[in-house]
């Protein structure tokens, strides 16, 4: 067996004295540092790598946190004076996931990078970005696809492995607004 094998067979018992240690200790540093920031290598190599990334210039490798829990209603002071009576206010939950809402904060934060892929590390993610500019990344005709106008912000679009749980509602907000405006300037 390889070492990226023994690496595997370590996360998947992530409750072994050791990984829980390990994920203790990688938790505290991660909230030491900012909620986005770039990783020197990646943590999981073994996962990384069966992702897409390469160690070569033009991949790079970004750690976001993303608040865990669900998501209270902006009303305020929690008042639903007005509203119906079954209106929820604080048990609501969030239609997309974590690990996509993280993507998204990627792809905005580094608007020149694409996202290539993402994987779970203790509370955090980890993200993979490949540089569309860089020049090994342009002549490598497997990593060219990525490099095409149409993959720009694959991850706004649910194009990424992360679930598309809000890819309807994101279609309603795109396309309503428009053919409200163009009836209401054709009456």
């Amino acid at each position: 067996m390889g070492a990226y094998k023994y690496i595997q067979e370590l996360w998947r018992k992530k409750q072994s004295d050791i990984m829980c240690f390990l994920l203790q200790v990688r938790c505290w540093q991660y909230h030491q540092l900012s909620a986005f920031h770039r990783a020197p290598c990646p943590t999981r190599p073994d996962r990384a790598s069966r992702l897409g990334y390469k160690a070569k210039e033009g991949y790079v490798i970004y750690r976001i946190c993303v608040h865990r829990g669900g998501r209270k209603c902006p009303v305020p002071k929690g008042a639903t004076n007005g509203k119906p009576v079954h209106h929820g206010v604080n048990q609501l939950k969030f239609a997309q996931s974590l690990q996509s809402v993280a993507e998204e904060r990627a792809g905005h934060h580094c608007g020149v990078l694409k996202v290539l892929n993402s994987y779970w590390v203790g509370e955090d993610s980890m993200y993979k970005f490949i540089d569309s500019f860089h020049k090994a990344v342009r002549r490598n005709p497997d990593t060219q696809w990525i490099t095409k106008p149409v993959h720009k912000h694959r991850e706004m679009r649910q194009y990424s492995p992360a679930p598309p749980l809000l890819l309807i509602q994101v279609m309603f907000v795109k396309f309503l607004p428009n053919k409200q405006f163009r009836t209401f300037m054709s009456a």
